[in-house]
């Protein structure tokens, strides 16, 4: 007689639930009385019911029958819990599996990781990432990589950055990565945040690395890892939105080395990462590209004549300020016959960092060139110089910088000679009141000389003002008592026709009464006012222009690998007293990595610690990296586990992952088996230490 599972064994086993102890390792077996007893068999374990069966037997309620290992049991309820979306269940499921048998089959595996990357719970894509690793290190064989792809975009879309660039980066070591658009996709995700922001640079770094190394060996798998466009262009662009300026300009350097060509995106966004580092001269290097391009391309690079009008100003360089805004002018009149031009679909080389194309990187680039299918939005900052109507124009604050400049410098008739023209040459774009505006902020702000000059050379030229702004003049003359200049005014004002009829005391009163009932002044006027006063306040924060030109020689010395002329003019700056900024000490670092002189660089490294000390330098995180990653490349071991603490104060992220392939790729055996009592020296004792301590922090060992 057969017995009834309920009544000898668990519910559980019962329901159709087997999960045995993985100690005791043994199998429940029915003999052929229907008793059971307890037999090991090979390893796994079996439930196998046996019922006698007669030709009168009745199967009785509550029996159930069923045989089969519970390998395949598991299996089968895994294979279950998957089809029907239940990821608890399948987790679990899996846990025992794993635990009793190791891996399920490549299939089963594969789909649990998909599946758990359709979850748009945090905790179950970190354990499919987990999971992932775990594969990795026991059973790589078992991964597919469309699964990879998708638990990437996942976990990008989840805004979890940094396990989505681990992802990205296994497939990256085997050579292959995601199609473009499915890339883009995990970029543009993961850029909206600055962890996310300095992962994805990072990554796209080591593209550029693993492309450049296929391609040196002529490798096939070269163009399966080639970055486009579009991915120089979203990192760029988050760049710019971090202020991460040293590592923009790095991601375009590679840009050039990896031949990629750079688009009307990429060329404005280059304008605002040269912007940030007072790299002046490469914005000039595009200028004559992106003047030629066509009517359709005018407020596209609104943004880029924005950036090279800032930097004019804070180099101080009043002159070409005033002829970039003239140039635009003519810029936009000769457009209608930019249309017949035939080479737009050219490629243009522009050098980066050195003119002389033998020796210097350059750039292939194409400025009216637009992706069709661009996810990328790039954001103008229309500060200076903005869009509107269809024409650029000049704002309120630009006009400010420039009269605040020749003000600065005094050069008033300059600046009338420029207000001149550009009152006749913008009268088209609808901006014809220059003159009249700068004069009544003039008057306004107490600059009454200025504003008589301004008015003077306006006579002279055939360009008189109007009445209105000689009595406003002459009321702030008579207000302040300054009564010598008001009456050589109003000598002027009589002989020009404004005065008629009127005793001089008479025209005094009618002044002074005006002033007193009348203190109200158009929006206009008011906003340029606000931006001159602003200006000057502004003024006395900014970084001298000097500094901005010290640091293009050191630029221009460290690219040319000139790194005795660099020195010279960075201890020039000290002895001036002159407080050198991040771009400065960048610039030094690449040069001497570029030679390889790594010792420089911890001499270097003292002189930014007493500026930090100072706080007279504030440090990026981008500067941080570099120092970091050439200590690494030196064996500075001690100077890179410094770097490390000084980042750890400042709260920044650290890119463990990238810091750990740079050691493996040059000192993977470095110590590995050396003990500390084994140590020849003091000072071999002390290089082990920090070793293993940057091994341990990493998480090498």
């Amino acid at each position: 007689m057969a017995l009834s599972f309920s009544r000898k064994i668990p519910l559980s086993y019962a329901l159709g639930v087997f999960v045995p102890s993985a100690i005791q390792k043994t199998a429940l077996i029915a003999d052929h009385s229907g008793e059971f007893f307890s037999k090991r068999v090979f390893g796994q374990y079996q439930l196998v019911a046996l019922q006698h069966f007669s030709s009168g037997s009745v199967s009785q309620p509550g029996r159930i029958c069923w045989r089969g290992s519970s390998n395949v049991v598991l299996l089968r309820k895994l294979e279950i819990a998957l089809r029907e979306h239940q990821v608890d269940e399948a987790w679990v499921t899996f846990i025992d599996f794993k635990k009793l048998y190791g891996f399920p089959t490549g299939s089963m595996v594969n789909m649990l990781i998909s599946r758990l990357s359709y979850s748009s719970d945090h905790h179950w894509l970190q354990k499919a990432c987990d999971l992932v690793f775990l594969i990795l290190k026991e059973k790589p064989g078992l991964l597919q990589f469309p699964v990879l792809t998708k638990l990437s975009i996942s976990l990008a879309r989840a805004q979890m950055p940094v396990p989505a660039s681990m992802i990205l980066r296994v497939m990256l070591e085997r050579e292959n990565m995601p199609p473009l658009t499915i890339l883009w996709s995990v970029v543009s995700h993961m850029v909206k945040t600055e962890i996310g922001a300095c992962l994805a640079s990072n990554f796209l770094v080591q593209m550029c690395d693993c492309f450049l190394h296929l391609s040196a060996k002529g490798s096939v798998r070269a163009k399966v890892v080639k970055p486009d466009a579009m991915i120089f262009n979203l990192v760029l662009d988050a760049c710019v939105k971090f202020k991460s300026s040293l590592k923009g300009q790095e991601i375009v350097e590679l840009m050039s080395k990896v031949g990629v060509i750079a688009d009307a995106h990429s060329v404005i966004i280059f304008s605002q990462i040269h912007e940030m580092n007072g790299q002046r001269d490469e914005i000039k290097k595009l200028k004559d590209h992106v003047d030629e391009v066509g009517a359709p391309f005018i407020g596209y690079y609104c943004q880029f004549y924005d950036s090279l009008l800032k930097l004019h100003f804070k180099f101080d360089d009043i002159d070409s300020a005033a002829q970039l805004l003239l140039d635009m002018h003519k810029f936009q009149e000769s457009l209608p016959n930019k249309k017949l031009r035939m080479d737009k679909e050219k490629r243009l080389l522009v050098p980066i960092g050195s003119n002389n194309l033998k020796t210097g990187l350059k750039i292939q680039v194409m400025p009216e060139l637009l992706q069709k299918d661009s996810i990328l939005r790039v954001k103008h900052k229309q500060e200076l110089v903005m869009f509107r109507s269809g024409k650029l124009r000049l704002s309120n604050r630009a006009l400010a910088k420039l009269v605040n400049g020749y003000r600065r410098h005094g050069r008033t008739t300059d600046l009338s000679k420029l207000l001149l023209c550009m009152q006749q040459d913008f009268h088209v774009l609808g901006q014809s009141s220059f003159c009249s505006d700068v004069i009544d902020a003039c008057i306004r702000l107490g600059w009454l000389e200025m504003a008589h000059d301004i008015l003077d050379d306006m006579d002279a030229a055939g360009a008189p003002i109007g009445s209105t702004l000689h009595m406003a003049l002459l009321t702030a003359y008579y207000c302040r008592e300054m009564l010598r200049e008001a009456k050589a005014l109003l000598r002027k004002m009589r002989k020009a026709g404004f005065v008629v009829n009127l005793s001089d005391e008479m025209v005094a009163t009618a002044c002074l009464s005006e002033a007193a009932n009348n203190a109200s002044s158009s929006s206009s006027k008011s906003d340029l006012i606000d931006c001159l006063v602003r200006e000057m306040r502004e003024e006395e924060e900014a970084i001298p222009s000097v500094v901005y030109e010290l640091n293009s020689s050191i630029y221009y010395f460290c690219k040319a690998k000139m790194m005795e002329d660099a020195l010279k003019t960075y201890k020039r700056m000290q002895h001036m007293k002159i407080q050198p900024t991040v771009q400065t000490f960048s610039y030094l670092i690449d040069g001497f990595s570029s030679l390889g002189m790594y010792r420089d660089i911890t001499i270097l490294w003292g002189d930014i610690k007493r500026n930090v000390g100072s706080k007279d330098l504030e440090v990026s995180r981008d500067l941080y990296e570099v120092l970091h990653l050439n200590f690494l490349r030196g064996g500075y071991f001690e100077r890179a586990m410094e770097v490390i603490g000084y980042m750890k104060e400042r709260n920044m992220y650290c890119d463990k992952w990238m810091y750990k392939d740079e050691f493996l790729k040059l000192h993977k055996n470095l110590y590995r088996s050396l003990k500390a009592s084994e140590a020849r020296t003091e000072a071999q004792s002390k290089r082990l230490e920090h070793v293993k301590a940057f091994r341990k922090w990493v998480g090498i060992d």
